[in-house]
């Protein structure tokens, strides 16, 4: 993906750039549903930590952590498939130690927002904690 340079020339957009993009279109499709964003970008300390990318609340009081994953193409299973069970170990991880800090847990989900080809795919409970 390309976008244009202050010199009118096209730069490529970095990888970065371009999962920033997604993430924001997956917030915007989650909160037209209804759920409010509690955190973005949440990571968990130390080595083999994990990082959550939108952490939620949704309407019924569920703490919904949302992985969002882009990818251009739905080769290779799409980009739902690339969360895979270390990625999940590691959000699991990461929600966990968010977790701490509240008094009465509340119910909890994980869900994937998988943005192919500019749309949003939301896969709710896509995986356990266990």
């Amino acid at each position: 993906m390309e976008f244009p340079s202050t010199n009118g020339q096209t730069q490529p957009r970095t990888t970065k750039q371009v999962g920033d993009a997604a993430e924001a279109l997956a917030l915007q499709h989650l909160q037209r549903a209804g759920l409010v964003l509690l955190e973005r970008n949440y990571r968990s300390p130390g080595r083999g930590g994990g990082e959550i990318d939108l952490i939620m609340r949704a309407p019924d009081g569920t703490c919904v952590f949302v992985e969002v994953r882009q990818r251009r193409l739905a080769s290779h299973g799409g980009a739902a498939a690339s969360v895979n069970a270390i990625k999940q170990r590691r959000i699991v991880f990461a929600a966990r130690h968010y977790l701490m800090r509240w008094r009465n847990l509340p119910p909890c989900r994980f869900d994937v927002a998988a943005v192919e080809a500019g749309v949003v795919v939301w896969l709710q409970a896509a995986f356990d904690a266990a």
